[in-house]
C-alpha cells in the first residue's frame, strides 16, 4: 500500500518547452549546446557555480550576448503551471505524504515564484512534507544519493513510494533502489491522470 508520493517538477506540474530556449540561444549566437555548457548547467543545478559563473559561463560561448539576454533565454524554458494541477496536489496531500525533488536551479525557481505569485506557490509548497531543489542540496537525480537523502531523512520505505517523473534516466533510478515509479510522457499523459495508472487507489 503506497503512502508517499515524490514528485518532479518540471514537465510534471509546470510546463516546459526546452526547445524555446534552445532557439533563444540560437538567436544569440550559440551555434550548437555542447558538453561544456552541459556541465555548467550540471555544476549550476548543485550550488557548485555561482550564478554569475554560470552566465559569464554561457556568455563566453556566445561573446555578443548580454547576461540579461542570456537570462532571458535560459527562462524561456518556463511556461504556464495549471490551476487544476494545483487542485489535484492539494487533494493528495490529504490522503498522502508528499514530496517534491527537482533539479533545477536558482534562476528558475526565483522566476516561477515571481511568475506564479505568493499565494500560488506558496499554496503549492505547503502540499508537501517537504521541498527539495538539488541546488539547495547540492545533490541531484539519478544518483542514487538523493534518494537515499531523502529514504534516510525522512525514514521513508521505498516498497511504499511511488516517484513520478518525466525523465527515464530518474525513474529507473529510483526503481533499482525498489521504489514504484511512473516516467509519465509529457504531452500523452498529466500527473492528473495517476489514478487511471492503478499505481495507487
Amino acid at each position: 500500500m503506497i503512502n508517499t508520493i515524490i514528485f518532479d517538477f518540471g514537465d510534471v506540474f509546470i510546463n516546459l518547452d526546452k526547445q524555446a530556449t534552445m532557439d533563444a540561444f540560437k538567436n544569440l549566437g550559440l551555434t550548437e549546446w555542447n558538453k561544456d555548457l552541459d556541465q555548467l548547467n550540471l555544476q549550476f543545478e548543485t550550488a557548485q557555480i555561482s550564478q554569475d559563473d554560470f552566465l559569464l559561463g554561457i556568455q563566453k560561448h556566445i561573446p555578443n550576448a548580454t547576461t540579461d539576454e542570456i537570462l532571458d533565454a535560459w527562462n524561456a524554458i518556463l511556461l504556464d503551471f495549471p490551476l487544476y494541477r494545483l487542485e489535484f496536489i492539494q487533494m493528495l496531500s490529504k490522503k498522502y505524504r508528499l514530496f517534491l525533488l527537482s533539479n533545477t536551479d536558482a534562476i528558475h525557481i526565483e522566476t516561477f515564484e515571481q511568475k506564479a505569485g505568493i499565494s500560488f506557490y506558496s499554496d503549492f509548497y505547503q502540499c508537501f512534507e517537504k521541498v527539495y531543489f538539488s541546488y539547495e542540496i547540492e545533490l541531484r537525480k539519478p544518483n542514487h544519493n538523493v534518494f537515499n537523502y531523502l529514504i534516510n531523512k525522512h525514514e521513508i520505505a521505498p516498497k511504499r513510494t511511488l516517484f513520478i517523473d518525466d525523465k527515464k534516466e530518474n525513474t529507473d533510478a529510483a526503481s533499482e533502489l525498489g521504489f514504484h515509479v511512473w516516467n509519465l510522457q509529457v504531452g500523452k499523459e498529466d500527473v492528473v491522470d495517476l489514478f487511471d495508472k492503478k499505481i495507487i487507489q
